[in-house]
């Protein structure tokens, strides 16, 4: 009877959220064409106002996130949920103006005269930003900088994995912000199937490539522009010269951040065979040296949820079933249900077919592939979906260049990973099934404008010579072009 009751009152709960979401999306839409142009000055009020919403809110940001994950690192919180919104709003309120300028475009003065032509971003409308649960406050409140940037009004709507965050969000957004400028929805699958059916001005999912299709199909039907982050499998390619203590450690300290749950962390390395064993005997003393008992520590963050924990387990289930060469880099007892904390694990030299080598891990799991030669390397990167990040280990630049030459990717790091994805300059997003557009820095302020092209005209013209009935003037228009041919 209960059980009956709770799942009526939830679909009660979602009927009220997606009726909300149409009168959020009415209410921003009338207050765009009211206002369709905000100010140098309104914007970069906003930005500041968003910097300072989540400066101000410190504390409860990391009690959110320990609250929906079990354990959540406070410095990682602060690093990258607070400090990192936050400095990104701050370059971006710093680098606007010459973002908003007007771009000059060449115009033929022999056939356009004192005519000007230029390119004049402008702010889409209304935007939707479908928010993932491994990072509530980064990727709401990251590309929501760039979306106020541009002008635009935005609806968030967090997962609902991240139960604590999203209320919390709600809250913040709802005590900085007009709600025709920035508002908040909160619900579950019902009400995400809505949100991907409204006819935004544009559209941001990030999440996993099955479930982004099904967005881009939703939103194709209203012809909604999308931008996809999708994830995949990142790789990271290890030269011979390179297998040594630093370029391990910055593997596995990457592959630790979030317990692995990272769109773009290592998902799994590929190495020169003959050293495959120096590669395990660096991260077993980088682990026990450098993280001893980390897995029971406040700083290894919690898995999401109970379902993928049992994900996770399974796919290591999975390789010891094949006979694969799984190794614990740290001695762990049962897993705690409450904190859901795992310790990190190689698996050496697996199978393609493995469960592991086939879909994204999202936990601390790093499969160690062998190479016999750099280009069977590569040739394995490539024969795969290209990937969201790839990362290059070479003290041989020629080597590392030579790499990326050859690969595809969304973003790349050398010697490092995942740091593009710290930069508010750098552009960050995917290409084919790890997705599409960009969003941080110009290009994601770009990436939710309309670029209009504009021409103005000006004296001296021939354009004239375009418009029926055609004549003298058209004549030695294209006269004069041929001649220049010949």
């Amino acid at each position: 009877m209960a059980t009956t009751e709770n799942r009526i009152a939830a679909a009660n709960d979602e009927t009220a959220a997606i009726a909300e979401l149409d009168e959020i999306v009415d209410r921003q839409r009338a207050a765009f064409l009211a206002d369709p142009f905000p100010s140098l000055q309104e914007r970069q009020a906003t930005l500041g106002a968003l910097a300072g919403m989540v400066l101000s809110h410190r504390t409860q940001i990391q009690e959110a996130m320990s609250a929906d994950f079990g354990v959540h690192p406070t410095l990682a919180s602060d690093l990258i949920e607070v400090l990192g919104v936050a400095g990104r709003a701050g370059y971006a309120a710093e680098q606007l103006e010459m973002w908003m300028a007007a771009e000059a475009r060449h115009a033929d003065p022999a056939l356009y005269g004192s005519g000007r032509a230029f390119v004049q971003p402008q702010p889409k409308g209304v935007v939707g930003n479908i928010v993932p649960w491994n990072f509530p406050f980064d990727l709401s409140l990251g590309p929501l900088v760039e979306m106020l940037a541009a002008g635009n009004r935005v609806v968030l709507k967090p997962s609902e994995h991240t139960p604590a965050c999203a209320e919390l969000l709600r809250e913040m957004v709802h005590a900085t912000f007009e709600r025709e400028r920035v508002d908040v929805v909160v619900g579950g699958l019902e009400l995400a199937r809505a949100f991907a059916h409204v006819r935004w001005d544009h559209l941001l999912y990030t999440g996993s490539p099955a479930i982004g299709r099904e967005i881009a199909k939703a939103a194709a039907e209203q012809l909604v522009p999308v931008t996809l982050e999708l994830g995949g499998k990142c790789p990271a390619i290890l030269a011979a010269d390179s297998i040594d203590a630093e370029s391990v450690k910055q593997v596995l300290a990457t592959k630790a951040l979030k317990s692995g749950q990272m769109c773009i962390t290592v998902d799994y390395c590929l190495v020169p065979r003959e050293q495959l064993e120096d590669f395990a005997r660096l991260a077993a003393d980088y682990v026990s040296d450098a993280m001893p008992g980390y897995c029971a520590s406040e700083s290894c963050t919690g898995i999401i949820t109970s379902r993928h924990l049992e994900r996770i387990q399974a796919l290591l289930d999975d390789a010891r079933a094949r006979g694969c060469d799984v190794r614990m880099l740290e001695e762990a007892g049962n897993v705690d249900p409450d904190t859901r904390q795992l310790p990190m694990s190689l698996v050496l030299d697996p199978p393609d077919d493995l469960a592991l080598m086939q879909e994204e891990i999202f936990g601390p799991i790093l499969p160690v592939k062998a190479y016999d030669d750099l280009d069977q390397a590569i040739d394995h990167v490539n024969a795969g979906e290209r990937p969201l990040a790839l990362y290059v280990f070479a003290r041989d630049e020629a080597v590392a260049n030579d790499v990326l030459r050859r690969t595809t990717s969304g973003g790349a790091c050398v010697n490092s990973a995942a740091v593009h994805g710290a930069l508010p300059s750098l552009p960050f997003g995917g290409i084919g099934q790890s997705g599409s557009g960009r969003h941080h820095g110009v290009e994601g302020f770009r990436e939710f404008s309309n670029l209009r092209g504009v021409f103005i005209r000006g004296e001296g013209d021939l354009i004239e010579a375009f418009a029926p009935p055609y004549g003298a003037t058209a004549q030695a228009v294209v006269e004069a072009a041929f001649a220049g041919v010949a």
